[in-house]
């Protein structure tokens, strides 16, 4: 192979009813395929290939500790003997083109690509594309010429951060303070989030500083929020919009180094262990949980399919347009806001962590307070 280099209570559910059914049909009906590709004697037929999944970031727990798992499980189960090629990115999208041309130039049938940077990868997605390489857009979508694209409502993400965030505040009046903590300005989801976030928060409070968070980095979070305090003094900052848990672990690390006891109102996503326990604590208000499970197996189901040379039609649930591509076949779930009040019918029901790992020996009169007993 060759190419040219250059949430109300009854829709606070991980995944709609809908999307329960296609993906339980679909699996079914791969499952059924996988199955009768292989000969007599166990051997594989044509049913056989190479998927890379390549992934953005190990600042976030998530892509490690439960997407890259979950899909991998989910390809060998829908295709036993495919194999799963992995590369993270920790960030740099350099490497990820270099990483992506690699798996190209090996052979890999089908790249599964949560981007890095959506722009600067469109030239190396249309490599793929030239080269007879399907490309799943998973989590954000990327430019160039992608065959389906696997995520979450990010207009919604922002939204329920926003609704969380009022609601803890406590009718806010509009001269309230917040500050705004976004995603990193590279990523097509950090974009969604604040105007999702800014429609719900627009002429309800004063926005009084606004950053976009350079890697989604912790580091940078905290840097932020340090000299926000300093600028405007922490009595004077009545809640912080953080487009994710490991931003939320920086602007609140900000706050006791600047010694606030009472800390506000602070969002966030990806329902990381540690800002669960935040939340159990007190420290946090909410996270945002997007079902990995659900989403790793959409996306490993389009791959399976695309690499059987299968349309998309039966696996995706809408189209989303790109800046340069339309009509993209997608799988968008549904995201759902956590507090206190629903870890056990969300995170804890679906076995995202048992009550074990969430009450630590010190969370376990808060954890029993809101109904978390190991």
């Amino acid at each position: 192979m060759t190419f040219h280099r250059q949430h109300p209570a009854s829709r606070r559910q991980h995944v709609t009813s809908r999307t329960r059914y296609v993906l339980g049909a679909l699996v079914a009906g791969l499952l059924t395929v996988s199955q009768a590709a292989c000969t007599g004697d166990g051997t594989a037929g044509t049913d056989s290939f190479t998927v890379g999944l390549l992934l953005p970031s190990r600042v976030v727990p998530r892509w490690e500790n439960s997407d890259k798992p979950l899909f991998e499980q989910w390809v060998k189960q829908l295709c036993p003997h495919c194999t799963v090629s992995y590369a993270n990115a920790a960030d740099d999208p350099t490497a990820q083109r270099q990483q992506m041309v690699a798996m190209i130039t090996k052979g890999v049938r089908v790249l599964v690509l949560g981007a890095t940077d959506n722009r600067a990868l469109r030239s190396t997605v249309q490599e793929a594309h030239d080269a007879g390489v399907s490309v799943v857009a998973y989590d954000r979508l990327a430019d160039g010429p992608v065959s389906g694209y696997v995520s979450f409502d990010g207009l919604k993400v922002g939204t329920l951060q926003g609704q969380a965030l009022l609601k803890a505040m406590h009718a806010p009046a509009e001269d309230d303070t917040i500050v705004m903590m976004n995603g990193d300005p590279t990523s097509s989801n950090a974009a969604q989030y604040k105007r999702g976030a800014l429609s719900v928060l627009r002429g309800k409070v004063r926005i009084g500083r606004s950053y976009d968070t350079t890697g989604w980095s912790t580091d940078n979070a905290n840097a932020n929020m340090s000299a926000t305090i300093a600028a405007l003094g922490p009595g004077r900052i009545d809640g912080v919009l953080a487009a994710n848990d490991a931003i939320a672990a920086g602007a609140i690390s900000a706050f006791k180094s600047a010694h606030v006891r009472r800390l506000p109102p602070v969002t966030g996503q990806d329902a990381d262990l540690d800002a669960v326990r935040r939340i159990i604590d007190g420290e946090q208000s909410m996270t945002v949980y997007k079902s990995f499970r659900a989403e790793a197996e959409a996306a490993a189901s389009m791959a399976v399919a695309l690499g059987r040379g299968e349309k998309l039609r039966t696996i995706a649930t809408t189209t989303t347009d790109s800046p340069t591509t339309r009509q993209i076949p997608s799988v968008l779930l549904t995201p759902v806001a956590v507090t206190t009040a629903n870890i056990k019918q969300t995170l804890v029901r679906d076995g995202v962590y048992t009550t074990t790992q969430i009450c630590t020996p010190q969370l376990r009169p808060a954890c029993a307070k809101a109904g978390l007993t190991p």
